[in-house]
């Protein structure tokens, strides 16, 4: 019965998530742009590259918490491989990217 509830309800709080990690990348893109705008016209000085790393690491840590929910309906051994494939090059790009911020800085 939990398992039964489980399969049901856990695909939609995953698409969430994602849905989620996607709005804030984009948020942040779209933030970061305008700030590069604003920039480019002397209007006003902006730390662009962090508002875009910050936003895309923030985005990529909902979206790897979405593949770890999805470990749960995880049912053969090559999901779990692919799925935690998946997962190591998120956690190499949110790396990288903090890597990059804290150069930056």
């Amino acid at each position: 019965m939990l398992e039964q509830l489980i399969e049901t309800i856990l695909p939609h709080i995953i698409a969430l998530i994602e849905l989620i990690g996607i709005f804030i990348v984009t948020v942040g893109t779209l933030r970061a742009f305008w700030y590069y705008l604003l920039n480019l016209f002397h209007i006003r000085q902006y730390k662009v590259k962090h508002e875009l790393a910050n936003s895309l690491a923030t985005g990529l840590e909902f979206k790897m918490a979405a593949e770890i929910l999805n470990t749960v309906l995880i049912r053969s051994l090559s999901e779990l491989a692919v799925l935690g494939c998946i997962i190591l090059l998120r956690a190499l790009l949110s790396l990288l990217i903090h890597i990059e911020m804290k150069n930056d800085e």
